[in-house]
């Protein structure tokens, strides 16, 4: 990958179902043809080494490459592995277990029909082997912080195999003229796959394997034309999603065939299609009005699924449509500033998981799905500050997410760890963000961001029972970060110090208090981490790289994950670029 775009609290509107709080968008590598020198053949490349020493150590190499024709096409290629060896900190120790390889390839060729039209083919393989769900395994001692204390693992071995692939052909047209009823128009067809296989050795005579494949169909076509002294943005999407599923058991005389716990329905599809419109209306220099609407429409079949009361496989099908809105503005009182804000909808369908699903979560719970639960929805309402300039950038958000019908593992009994998925009643979300960077002179530049949530959820304390009010599960306590870069003036040489940090989180839903292989009685504690890294360039060619993470060797979990971060570490990187 390239880069990543995170837009935050847009909805549903442009990027559909699930859509909450905001968007990731990951942009792939390529091979920047169209900077080259017209007509011109060229080929670059580049090899990258890392390696880290925190306990068994890891070692982390990619190969890429870029050839083609300036401004006529362009082809990059590129190949990675990684071979993560088990990490220690201070209190824990060496976590065995925690290691595993990984590989990755990714090929993206362009072609360009004219500079205005654009042909974009992509592949990306990614492979994970033996990833360890450490938290519930043996090797899992256990962690005590303060008065904060995680409980230990009791699987012998929890691991899980996955690969997924991503295949997609694009093409892409833009018309710069004024007047042009298309200014641009992007059409995509993608096939992805996913398989994942989790062994579960619970005891000597207790073994579970499940595993899913999914394959994925989609198309998007968005189009964007000018209307009325405006811009509309529209399209639609249309993805297909056909999964297989199956499960084994050994009891202590090999596997045998255990369709109760399959991880979701076998045999199944998933159906989610958006049609969508966005208005960009300026009305002079300072103000701009953007309004949207997507209809959405998710359909659900369930081949075969296991009742537990007939010991049968039966099927089931469901299907949803939703229309959801949103209305945000912007007001730039001069060039440096601007103010904005917003009210956004959001939808999510459920999925076969919430339907179906029969998994393993948290510290040993055993999550199922439900025929019964209805759509989650969501009403975030936003207002913030933005101010950009030569010498200082910042930004300041609030906002506050309504929560209707939201989907939650409810136990089936008082103190049971079989839970079934539920639709709880109403909840929220309000916080605020904070970002800056100030330029005090050309070598030093001072950055930072912080971040703070409030939650809450009105939920039944079992199937039946009575409704209780409580914290968002997994809820982010007060975090932030401060940096400070020095750059050289003539040198390409920098150096940063950084220090990350986070209030307790002590806000526990009634399930976080159960998960404490994960997350500790009395909450995740606090923590202040601080790291230095550096980078120079002894040639034009060569890039070299080197930071120690976790200085004073704290032990530290961020909330919510099953496993510590590494203690001390020191990490070496090279890059020979040609």
């Amino acid at each position: 990958l390239d880069h990543f775009e995170l837009v935050r609290s847009q909805g549903s509107v442009l990027y559909g179902s699930d859509a909450v709080g905001g968007t990731l968008n990951a942009f792939s590598k390529h091979s920047g043809f169209e900077d080259e020198p017209e007509g011109r053949t060229f080929l670059h490349g580049s090899a990258y080494y890392e390696y880290r020493t925190n306990g068994q150590g890891s070692h982390l190499g990619r190969l890429e490459s870029q050839t083609g024709i300036g401004g006529k096409f362009g082809l990059h290629l590129g190949i990675s592995a990684k071979e993560f060896g088990d990490i220690e900190d201070s209190s824990v120790g060496l976590m065995r277990g925690t290691g595993y390889p990984e590989q990755s390839i990714d090929a993206r060729l362009d072609y360009a029909f004219t500079p205005q039209t654009k042909l974009t083919l992509t592949h990306q393989n990614f492979e994970q082997d033996k990833v360890s769900r450490w938290h519930s395994t043996l090797n899992n001692p256990g962690w005590i912080h303060g008065s904060s204390m995680a409980f230990p693992g009791t699987f012998i071995a929890r691991d899980i195999d996955q690969e997924r692939s991503l295949t997609y052909l694009r093409i892409a047209h833009e018309n710069e003229q004024a007047d042009a009823p298309l200014r641009r128009v992007t059409a995509t067809l993608s096939y992805q796959s996913s398989a994942e296989t989790e062994l579960q050795i619970r005891t000597a005579t207790d073994s579970r394997r499940q595993s899913y494949d999914v394959d994925v169909y989609g198309v998007d076509l968005e189009v964007e034309s000018p209307i009325a002294r405006g811009t509309l943005i529209y399209g639609l999407d249309h993805y297909h999603d056909s999964v297989e599923s199956t499960a084994a058991r050994d009891r202590g005389t090999g596997f045998t065939f255990d369709p109760a716990n399959r991880p979701v329905a076998d045999d199944s599809s998933y159906d989610l299609f958006g049609a969508y419109a966005q208005y960009i209306r300026p009305f002079d220099d300072k103000f701009e009005l953007i309004a949207g609407l997507r209809y959405t429409h998710a359909r659900a079949e369930l081949g075969k699924f296991y009742n537990p009361a007939t010991k049968l496989d039966e099927s089931a099908q469901s299907s949803w449509d939703d229309l959801s809105a949103s209305i945000r503005a912007t007001y730039r009182p001069d060039a440096d500033w601007v103010l904005f804000g917003g009210v956004s909808q959001a939808f999510r369908a459920p999925n076969l998981n919430d339907l179906s699903g029969n998994l393993t979560a948290r510290s040993g719970d055993t999550l199922q799905g439900s025929l019964d639960v209805e759509p989650e929805k969501f009403l975030t309402s936003e207002l913030g500050i933005r101010k950009d300039s030569n010498q200082y950038a910042f930004s300041a958000a609030i906002f506050y997410t309504h929560i209707s019908d939201i989907i939650t593992p409810v136990p089936i009994t008082a103190g049971s760890a079989t839970t079934i998925a539920t639709n709880a009643r109403d909840g929220y979300v309000y916080g605020i963000e904070l970002e800056g960077m100030w330029r005090i002179n050309p070598l030093w530049t001072l950055s930072g961001f912080a971040s703070w949530q409030e939650g809450n959820s009105r939920t039944p304390a079992f199937l039946g029972g009575p409704e209780i009010s409580e914290s968002i599960s997994r809820l982010l306590p007060l975090s932030g970060s401060v940096a400070l870069r020095w750059q050289h003036a003539s040198v390409p040489l920098w150096v940063e110090g950084r220090i990350q940090a986070s209030t307790k989180a002590d806000q526990l839903s009634s399930a976080d208090r159960t998960d404490t292989q994960r997350i500790p009685v009395n909450g995740t504690p606090a923590y202040a981490v601080a790291s230095v890294r550096a980078g120079y360039d002894p040639t034009a060619n060569i890039h070299l790289t080197a930071a120690v993470e976790n200085i004073v060797d704290d032990d530290y979990r961020l909330h919510g994950s099953g496993q510590n971060e590494p203690g001390i570490n020191t990490i070496l990187g090279l890059k020979y670029s040609w």
